[in-house]
């Protein structure tokens, strides 16, 4: 079995001639006349811009590789007696009783409509054109939004001086979206990798802004490097490369200027440092970030080998920050290369299970155990319940990247075309939106829609994807009795192979609940 698709993918509009030999992904029969349609053919032709996903920065990605075990290979467990959390009572028991509400941090607590919060939607010029959408959506869904990475370092306004960011418009814009709908439910994170913090971002925006919540950010599901764009003026590398980034081709070569003068290069690449961690440089920065006024601290890490997750779980613990969010490879991005998104770190049923059982060694030692956010590839109702079961009692959210920007888009889509159909037809937009988008007369009642300071489309959009997950959560909460999202437990669950069994110690669905049935059937299986 092929768990892999080498040298070829959608995500690079690339594709194989003929039949592909498995291991190496190339034709069976390589033609010498080919004009090159698979990823060595193009990479011959563009070179490093076929790393990535196309067309990088309009797409987000998720990797194409079948992992041996995922979240597919769980079934969730529903039972007809009792109700945990309500009167076990068919007139009180009814799923939208359920309560999916979730709570967070340690002394300066997060409360959220929904156990989910966005992917960091940084410096990428998807996440900057959809920022309003997806802020406007968070803050009325009752959900966190993460601001990400490099954004007032990639902001061409930024007033710096001496290296220190002084102040950033679009960092101002972000955060402001956010607080002018925010109604009382989630929050805003902001996230700094080590430019940001050689910039001060941190410090600007918890000192001058009024962040509440920071994190700290080792790394993510989908590559193994540091974040990065695609420029396409010299002006905008050269400028990013007097910031402190790496960009690629040099921009201050004078060979670099030549060939792009000549067109030979259309673009350059913003690359972001990796972090290097160290224990107690880890609890300098969050003691620094509580004494500059950060309420709430969290932790990013990525999938990195087992050993850097010991490290996440035990900094995290002795350092008793509000949230860790462990990122599971094969999550989506619109940045990283395509063949490290997929060959590259530990996947996500995998390396939860890992964080269970480190977590659950805490717990047993009498430590300190960080609420905790599992990430990498989820997008529906089922996903959130097998995330937290997975992961319980010490997962509390789930880290949704691609899913909700999807929402967002095709929200801010539909909207456009609404708008063009009303503008020619005269008709009322707002009453336009109402028929096409199912939850807009519900948002009507507390909210403006359509143009001029309203709620955006793109932010109809995701506050319905979120009105539907609630929902399903709901159901299949109820379905398996459990009322409120403390009850869920990886009893919820049950093993359809066996390798996925032996790797999350979750039974196999024909050992299930063999104690109960000897109990009741005197019957041993």
């Amino acid at each position: 079995m092929s768990l892999s698709n080498p040298n070829r993918s959608p995500a690079t509009l690339t594709k194989n001639r003929v039949k592909a030999a498995p291991g190496s992904g190339i034709c069976v029969t390589c033609l010498d006349s080919c004009p090159g349609p698979c990823e060595i053919g193009r990479s011959a032709i563009r070179g490093r811009e076929m790393l990535y996903p196309q067309p990088f920065g309009n797409v987000t990605a998720g990797a194409d590789k079948d992992y041996p075990v995922d979240f597919s290979h769980f079934n969730i467990q529903g039972t007809c007696v009792g109700a945990v959390g309500i009167k076990a009572d068919s007139d009180t028991a009814i799923f939208p009783a359920v309560d999916v509400s979730a709570e967070i941090g340690v002394k300066e607590k997060v409360k959220l409509s929904f156990p989910a919060f966005t992917g960091a939607l940084g410096s990428t010029e998807i996440a900057r054109v959809h920022w309003e959408s997806m802020a406007i959506g968070a803050a009325i869904s009752g959900i966190i939004i993460v601001c990400g990475e490099n954004v007032c370092g990639m902001d061409p306004a930024a007033d710096i001086k001496s290296g220190r960011i002084v102040r950033s418009p679009e960092m101002e814009r972000r955060i402001k979206t956010f607080r002018k709908w925010h109604q009382g439910k989630g929050d805003i994170i902001i996230q700094a990798n080590v430019e940001d913090g050689r910039l001060g971002v941190p410090e600007y925006v918890i000192e001058k802004l009024g962040i509440e919540f920071f994190e700290l950010k080792w790394g993510q599901g989908a590559k193994n490097i540091g974040g990065e764009v695609k420029l396409h003026t010299l002006e905008r590398a050269q400028l990013l490369k007097s910031r402190g980034y790496i960009v690629l081709p040099d921009p201050s070569d004078a060979a670099t200027e030549e060939r792009y003068l000549a067109k030979g290069i259309k673009e350059f690449e913003r690359h972001s440092r990796v972090g290097i961690v160290d224990e107690d440089d880890f609890h300098k920065t969050v003691e620094h970030l509580r004494n500059v006024g950060a309420k709430r601290v969290s932790l990013k890490t990525g999938a990195y080998r087992p050993v850097d997750l010991a490290r996440a779980v035990k900094f995290a613990s002795d350092a008793k920050i509000d949230l860790l969010t462990v990122d599971g490879a094969g999550g989506g991005t619109g940045m990283s290369p395509w063949r490290m998104m997929n060959e590259w770190g530990i996947p996500t049923v995998y390396i939860e299970c890992l964080l269970y059982e480190f977590l659950n060694h805490l717990k047993q030692q009498g430590r300190f155990v960080p609420d905790c956010a599992i990430a990498g590839g989820l997008s529906l109702e089922d996903h959130v319940f097998k995330g937290l079961a997975l992961g319980a009692p010490f997962v509390k959210l789930v880290c949704m990247g691609r899913s909700i920007m999807t929402a967002a888009m095709v929200g801010t889509n539909e909207g456009r075309k609404l708008e063009e159909v009303c503008f020619r037809e005269e008709r009322d937009c707002k009453e336009a939106y109402v028929e096409h988008f199912a939850e807009a007369a519900i948002l009507r009642r507390d909210y403006p829609l359509s143009q001029y300071g309203r709620i955006p489309a793109g932010a109809i959009g995701m506050y319905s994807y979120i009105s539907r997950m609630t929902q399903g959560l709901q159901q299949f909460m109820a379905g398996a009795r459990k009322f409120a999202l403390k009850y869920i437990d990886r009893n919820d669950l049950f093993a359809l192979t066996e390798e996925a069994a032996k790797v999350s110690g979750i039974p196999y669905v024909m050992d299930a609940d063999a104690k109960e049935v000897e109990r009741i059937l005197g019957y041993r299986r």
